[in-house]
């Protein structure tokens, strides 16, 4: 990379940074925030569940008015939205503030710059520099989702869960003013839109999302909520394929999916956010709850698996060479399963958090090779007319799989803890 390519890696890997650490912050912030502002916490984890389905449900239509508007344009409003989240997280006096500016405004913003980002790196690098661009954007992603919970316990902590948002706006700060590195690539294709698509892919994403996020809370209609919104994208699978056919604008083509590339990489995406999400919420509460560390020592406990992720993903964005990245791939998730299952006998004997250090670290390595190899994987081959489709789509995979991890780990956790409490009403 030159230093002018260098630097724009730098800065879309520090807006990705943050907006992946937004979450993370929230989430172990819950009891402070319901503290100062007097609310309760059914009442915040709401409105980081709201955030979640907002961004989910409107992502494959915001990837399309990201052509539309301009991708860079797509970029600096997702931005700009995130800001105004952060800023009210900041200033928040009442728990009405979070939901309307930090869970709609936040999400909707995510919504934008999570493809328009996917897109400016396909439109900005070429070759080698592409594939280590997407392998910093992807590790900087890691190590926030892993490093999140450390930041927001250590503020929390020690000075306020309002330090970790007005930390966010500066950062933010800092992006807006390398404006000037990012290249707007034109779209060149149709500048009309699909009413009736874009209403089914909020219909159907926003559901199968709603569904996974009320398992994770161990609501009901479970079932029917995901299928709901599993039968909306069945019928937007349906329309897109009639208008395509007639020659109609679509809000996403569905050619793409004839694209082996893409097929498996968004398969392989959301397996690997699967993974991720999974461990994210297992890991902490194992450590917070049978080992009763604080936030900070089970942030420190879990950072083998944030460093060497991090380290694995700049080592293989930087050493790849010409090695197919379908092989590092596989690697990637023969170490992660290796990570996981040596996990398994460990957990339930561990006395200390020095326990896990080795299969987080290998763990770590599999993910870093995943994470360094995906989106290029997926996203390189694509031309640039449908780039922001498939970062869209390829978005969705993502934040689908880590939803779905979060609730299935949940579920699995809840189950375990009511057999521990009737265990011993049985033996009565």
């Amino acid at each position: 990379m030159t230093s002018g390519s260098t630097r724009l890696a730098v800065v879309l890997a520090m807006a990705m940074f943050v907006l992946v650490v937004d979450t993370s912050l929230m989430n172990v912030s819950i009891s402070a925030v319901v503290h100062d502002l007097h609310t309760t916490v059914s009442g915040v984890q709401s409105a980081i569940a709201l955030e979640a389905l907002v961004s989910a449900a409107f992502i494959l239509i915001s990837s399309k008015i990201g052509d539309l508007i301009g991708r860079k344009r797509a970029f600096v409003i997702g931005l700009i939205g995130y800001a105004i989240g952060a800023l009210a997280m900041t200033l928040a006096k009442s728990l009405s503030t979070i939901i309307v500016f930090w869970a709609i405004v936040g999400g909707l913003g995510a919504s934008l710059l999570l493809p328009a980002m996917q897109s400016l790196i396909h439109g900005n690098f070429e070759g080698a520099a592409q594939k280590r661009a997407y392998a910093l954007v992807g590790a900087s992603a890691a190590i926030a989702a892993a490093v999140g919970p450390l930041l927001g316990g250590f503020v929390t902590t020690y000075l306020s869960w309002r330090v970790g948002f007005m930390l966010e706006l500066v950062v933010i700060a800092i992006v807006l003013t390398q404006l000037g590195l990012i290249r707007d690539v034109l779209y060149t294709g149709p500048r009309k839109l699909d009413p009736v698509g874009a209403l089914l892919s909020v219909f159907g994403m926003g559901g199968v999302v709603l569904g996974i996020l009320v398992w994770q809370e161990g609501g009901e209609y479970v079932g029917l909520i995901i299928g709901t919104g599993a039968l909306g994208l069945y019928a937007l699978a349906r329309w897109l394929v009639r208008r395509h056919r007639e020659g109609k604008v679509t809000v996403l083509d569905p050619d793409l999916f004839r694209l082996p590339h893409f097929r498996i990489g968004i398969t392989q995406q959301t397996l690997q956010q699967v993974t991720l999400g999974g461990a994210m919420i297992t890991l902490p509460i194992f450590l917070q709850i049978r080992l009763e560390y604080s936030a900070m020592q089970a942030g420190l406990s879990l950072a083998p698996l944030s460093l060497t992720m991090f380290a694995f993903a700049m080592l293989a964005g930087r050493r790849a060479g010409d090695r197919r990245p379908a092989s590092i791939v596989r690697v990637g998730f023969a170490l992660s399963a290796a990570g996981m299952l040596l996990l398994i006998p460990i957990v339930p004997r561990a006395d200390s958090g020095w326990y896990l250090l080795v299969p987080l670290m290998v763990a770590g390595a599999g993910l870093g090779l995943l994470v360094s190899q995906l989106n290029d994987y997926t996203l390189a081959p694509i031309e640039e007319e449908r780039v922001s489709e498939a970062a869209g789509v390829n978005s969705a995979g993502g934040s689908f799989g880590l939803s779905f991890g979060l609730a299935v780990a949940a579920s699995f956790w809840r189950r375990s803890r009511l057999r521990s409490r009737t265990r011993p009403n049985r033996a009565r």
